[in-house]
């Protein structure tokens, strides 16, 4: 058996040495497959923890380590932490794994570090942001932000909570083989969030697919109608589950290879009324004016209401980037607006809590397009009404945070 912490070391490189989001360094790093979810839960737990971690560090360390042994630290500290992991094997596995990268020369401070270090003299700092941002390992601008738009529901939002997987059967029939499992009801029919679902053969059959709790709470928001544009449409879940409810729905995807994933996704699921385009939303094409009888332009975001289950989001989201990403949702939604036929709806969403990208956006857009005019939207699922749409909030809407806007152009 390998050294348990070397993979979760090896996948935590590529995070914090190269930039690779989360979930391609775990797809591209060869793994132990008998401990695999064991290297998951370590990896995620590592960055979701990572501001934390980072604190710890400090408190024991004299100067701060390079990034190989920093990243060695956290993996081990997590082990020791939040896995409960003996402090010997955590130490000796450490000092090994340092060994056999070649790092031999850092043996002794790993091993001096982690044999003194004690969790109680790793204290909090003064003030609520701070002492959120250090508790939640969430960026000290994104909680300011959060205190100032919500309040004291600031830590609701930002609070860890236990993973759900949800999951999207097709029809009653599907569901109930997995229904003996521990699960836990959505108010979207045929959706269930389950603490623990081993993919089997009946994912490849098109029996179920995997589905946020938000991206369905979207879905459902939207009427039926003859011909929808999904505008910003990979991978393809909300496309196919709109193909269900909309005669026709064309996909728009700048990226080559992520149309072929809407395809795929198609495909496996039986979705036969989609048609997948190649091409950039942020620009407008005349060709298209008038052609749809609704539009969904599910923006480029943030990501902060699903750090969750995305906490790699918190590593390589910076303050500077909610103005541009403002910036780039206007320009969509300038774009795309003159593609919905009069009468028609115009919807806009995000996986975001800030108002700059949810209500700020949509106001924007309004201020300078007359034709459309924001309605009442709903849904079952638990929310806040804000004065252009919906905001879900992770204590609410079971886990996730994102926004929603009906827009209506007028007759």
């Amino acid at each position: 058996m390998t050294n348990p912490l070397y993979d979760p070391f090896a996948v935590l490189q590529k995070v914090y040495g190269q930039g690779s989001w989360l979930k391609q360094a775990l797809a591209d790093t060869p793994i132990e497959e008998a401990h695999r979810a064991r290297t998951a839960k370590a990896a995620y737990g590592v960055l979701e923890n990572d501001l934390y971690l980072d604190a710890c560090i400090r408190a024991f360390a004299p100067k701060n380590p390079k990034l190989p042994i920093r990243i060695l630290l956290k993996v081990a500290l997590y082990f020791l932490l939040f896995l409960g992991k003996p402090r010997y094997m955590v130490t000796d596995n450490a000092v090994a794994l340092a060994k056999k990268l070649g790092k031999g020369g850092a043996a002794g401070f790993l091993n001096a570090f982690l044999r003194a270090f004690d969790v109680s003299k790793v204290q909090p700092p003064a003030g609520e942001a701070e002492r959120l941002s250090f508790a939640y390992s969430v960026p000290l601008f994104a909680v300011k932000r959060l205190l100032a738009q919500y309040g004291r529901e600031a830590e609701e939002i930002v609070r860890h909570r236990t993973p759900r997987t949800f999951v999207r059967f097709i029809s009653d029939g599907a569901a109930q083989p997995y229904l003996a499992a521990a699960h836990e009801r959505t108010p979207f029919a045929g959706v269930y969030a389950f603490p623990a679902f081993r993919r089997d053969a009946g994912y490849d059959e098109g029996k179920y697919t995997f589905q946020s709790v938000g991206s369905v709470a979207i879905c459902h928001g939207i009427e039926p109608c003859g011909h929808l544009l999904d505008a910003c449409a990979a991978p393809g879940g909300k496309s196919v589950l709109l193909a269900e409810k909309c005669a026709r729905v064309t996909a728009f995807e700048l990226h080559p290879h992520r149309a072929e994933l809407i395809r795929a996704y198609a495909a496996r699921m039986g979705a036969e009324n989609i048609d997948v385009v190649c091409r950039d939303s942020s620009q407008h094409d005349a060709a298209y004016d008038g052609a749809f009888d609704a539009v969904l332009v599910d923006v480029p975001c943030s990501g902060y209401g699903v750090i969750g289950e995305n906490p790699d989001i918190k590593l390589f989201r910076r303050e500077q980037d909610i103005a541009a990403l403002h910036q780039m949702q206007t320009a969509i939604l300038r774009a795309c607006a003159p593609y919905v036929k009069a009468g028609g709806c115009l919807y806009y969403s995000t996986c975001s809590v800030f108002e700059e990208e949810n209500d700020g956006t949509v106001a924007a857009f309004l201020a300078e397009n007359g034709a459309f005019s924001a309605e009442e939207a709903e849904s079952p699922l638990g929310h806040k009404k804000t004065k252009y749409g919906l905001q879900f909030l992770p204590h609410l809407s079971m886990g996730a945070g994102f926004y929603f806007s009906k827009l209506r152009r007028r007759a």
